[in-house]
């Protein structure tokens, strides 16, 4: 039995899945403690496509599962965040979502004004408490980039930090946003990035923060890291921490110093995406959200990608190999590890190379190419 990433105050027994394919090298995390729902040996999962390129990707997937014969039924939920007209399609997803406690996702649009509707990107992780993000960002050698040592993991913490959404304007001009910050949720997130590391046999984590000017909230989550790394210190895992600006040079400069990497809400999303432009662009960064009860695979770099929606340009490779890391989950292993690695033989063949990688391939294209070397 391999630990679980949970405060050992709320510690259940977990049975250890592998969340990403062997074959593509990429690491484990832990599958949640509940059962998902499965009728007759098929699982049934909720889909939301997301906005912008989020229809196109997402019919890659069902396309390969089909041809594969996953056993997967879709609930899906076109639910959109273009406007907050679709909220009542929204409750209906996350109610999906609470019945099966797996799911597919693509990125749904928050609006910028004011007047619009708060994230339901950070509402359906809040409310699930879907709170570990894991995005694998991971050189391949068949779509060479400056640096060709990048393999590291970014866990970022879901639930709070500047996300809470608390904000309010105390005095016309004056804006007040609160970063809401408690040890529990530093302490949890903590333990799940150094069982991570002892799980997939990684060797140091860094805490990203900025103690040095929000010394109580960062203060708070980078001594909680160090206490709980003191733990971790027999099993000859090492630590360190870095201020969250340094890191973003030393990530472009020297990527290939870090390991595992864990860091509050907003240091994540910045991240996440220096990571995925090392590595070639977000459309070939797979990532996960997980939490006790819930699991939720989506592209590790949360763009919608507007511009290119309905043009069959974009890239499905991170969808693909999110829903692999779905599998996996699941006990699919087989599946997952076919379909990872017909993905990764057609990014290193460079024969079908969508527009973000150089080349001039469709969706459509890149797909079919996948499913050619499936049935190779």
């Amino acid at each position: 039995m391999i630990r679980n990433a949970l405060a050992s105050a709320v510690r259940p027994a977990l049975h250890s899945r592998t969340a990403t394919t062997l074959s593509a090298g990429f690491p484990k995390v832990a599958s949640t403690t509940l059962p998902t729902k499965k009728y007759g040996g098929v699982y049934t999962v909720t889909l939301i496509p997301g906005d912008g390129i989020g229809n196109e990707i997402t019919e890659s997937v069902k396309e390969i599962f089909e041809y594969v014969n996953a056993p997967i039924e879709w609930e899906q939920y076109n639910v959109s965040g273009i406007s907050s007209e679709g909220e009542d399609l929204f409750k209906q997803a996350l109610e999906s979502l609470r019945r099966n406690r797996v799911g597919l996702k693509g990125i749904l649009f928050t609006p910028i004004s004011q007047s619009g509707h708060v994230s339901w990107n950070v509402a359906m992780r809040q409310q699930l408490d879907i709170y570990a993000s894991v995005v694998l960002c991971k050189s391949l050698p068949g779509f060479p980039t400056r640096h060709n040592n990048v393999d590291f993991a970014i866990i970022r913490e879901n639930t709070e930090g500047e996300y809470s959404g608390l904000e309010h304007q105390s005095f016309p001009g004056v804006v007040e946003s609160l970063k809401v910050s408690t040890r529990a949720k530093a302490e949890r997130i903590t333990r799940f990035a150094f069982d991570f590391a002892l799980k997939n046999n990684r060797k140091k984590v860094t805490c990203v923060h900025k103690a040095n000017i929000m010394k109580l909230g960062d203060g708070l989550f980078l001594n909680t890291f160090r206490r709980v790394a003191e733990e971790y210190k027999g099993a000859g895992i090492e630590f360190n921490d870095m201020i969250v600006d340094n890191t973003s040079m030393q990530l472009v400069a020297r990527p290939g110093q870090f390991d595992v990497m864990v860091m509050p809400n907003l240091y994540g999303a910045i991240v996440s995406n220096i990571g995925a432009a090392l590595v070639g662009g977000p459309g070939i960064v797979p990532g996960c959200n997980v939490g006790r009860e819930y699991a939720l695979f989506e592209p590790g770099c949360r763009h919608v990608a507007q511009d290119l929606m309905g043009t069959n340009r974009a890239n499905p490779a991170a969808m693909i190999l999110s829903s692999t890391m779905m599998l996996r989950h699941l006990g699919l292993d087989n599946l997952a590890n076919n379909i990872a690695s017909a993905t990764f033989d057609v990014i290193n063949s460079g024969d079908v190379r969508t527009a973000d990688m150089g080349g001039a391939a469709t969706t459509s294209e890149f797909t079919s190419a996948i499913i050619k070397k499936l049935g190779a």
